[in-house]
């Protein structure tokens, strides 16, 4: 059976469904062409869809087993986390108890150095704390002597010189006066210049017994100050002397150990250095002491040895009047 189908040259028109327009050629054509017109097009979004499917599966299946092994990994990250941090907070409070530990207690200083030292390095010690003590002594006796003579100075102006005579001025004074002894060697000279020391002119009588009297003076002023020279030259040595022999032992017993690692040989040879230190602690108070009391010295002595020529001058004229 065969059927005529008009020939179209022109475009051909079809609505949204698939179907031709109504009105056109293509409409007037067999049921055998809308047939084979069907098939084509749902074969081409077959195999289209097909495609589409092929694209997208291997991302799906790629992505699908990630997301279980995230899953599965952050929690095994979450408490692998914890020990770690446990363990840095733990280590660091571990490390910061022992520095507290050696900061408070030192196994070296000067208890251990008694303690381990022999009877040598002992005596040097101890040698070194009389000189210590000896110069602190002496430095507070002398100053204390020192501020009493100006204060006896002052009070010559005020009570000795407007007396009448030498003798009532002498009295006013204080019994342990400088100032009053010297007064008393003078009228002294003047009572015993008799005899065979009458050959000897009074000026240069009077003039001796007052130098005398001044010279004790200045030789009691200057006690306590040959201690403070020998303190301050001699001390370095003998903590110089402690220090050697302390390091002798010190290396003597490392030896005998066979032990030289740095906490075996820093410890007492340290020790054996504190000697040195100690010396130099001992002389410098004594060195300064002694300078200091030395010009203190001078400006005592200055008022002294003005008070002495005035009062030649006032007992000779005395004499020479009566």
């Amino acid at each position: 059976m065969s059927a005529k189908i008009d020939r179209y040259t022109g475009p051909t028109q079809f609505l949204l469904d698939g179907r031709p327009v109504p009105g056109s050629p293509y409409q007037r054509s067999s049921k055998g062409t809308m047939v084979q017109v069907n098939i084509a097009r749902t074969i081409t979004v077959g195999a289209c869809a097909l495609a589409l499917a092929l694209t997208l599966l291997p991302v799906a299946v790629q992505a699908q087993p990630a997301t279980p092994a995230a899953t599965q990994a952050a929690p095994s990250a979450a408490p692998a986390a914890l020990p770690v941090i446990n363990d840095v907070k733990l280590g660091d409070a571990s490390a910061s108890a022992p520095k507290k530990a050696e900061s408070t207690d030192n196994p070296y200083g000067l208890e251990s150095l008694w303690k381990t030292s022999d009877m040598v390095a002992r005596t040097v010690l101890l040698l070194l704390l009389i000189m210590s003590v000896g110069s602190w002594y002496i430095l507070v006796v002398k100053v204390l002597e020192q501020a009493k003579m100006s204060r006896q100075a002052k009070a010559v102006a005020k009570v000795f010189w407007p007396a009448s005579t030498v003798q009532q001025g002498a009295d006013a004074l204080e019994k342990n006066s400088p100032f009053r002894y010297i007064a008393d060697a003078a009228t002294t000279a003047v009572k015993k210049h008799d005899g065979l020391m009458g050959h000897v002119d009074l000026n240069d009588w009077i003039s001796m017994g007052i130098e005398r009297a001044v010279g004790r003076v200045q030789s009691n002023t200057q006690g306590g100050l040959a201690f403070l020279a020998t303190v301050g030259s001699i001390s370095p040595f003998v903590g110089l002397f402690g220090t050697v022999w302390g390091i002798y032992h010190a290396l003597t017993a490392i030896g005998i150990s066979g032990q030289a690692s740095i906490d075996k040989v820093a410890g007492p040879v340290g020790e054996a250095l504190l000697m040195t230190a100690i010396g130099l602690a001992v002389a410098v108070p004594a060195v300064l002491a002694y300078n200091w009391l030395v010009r203190r010295n001078k400006a005592v002595m200055d008022d002294v040895r003005a008070f002495s020529s005035d009062l030649h001058a006032v007992v000779l004229g005395s004499v020479k009047r009566a």
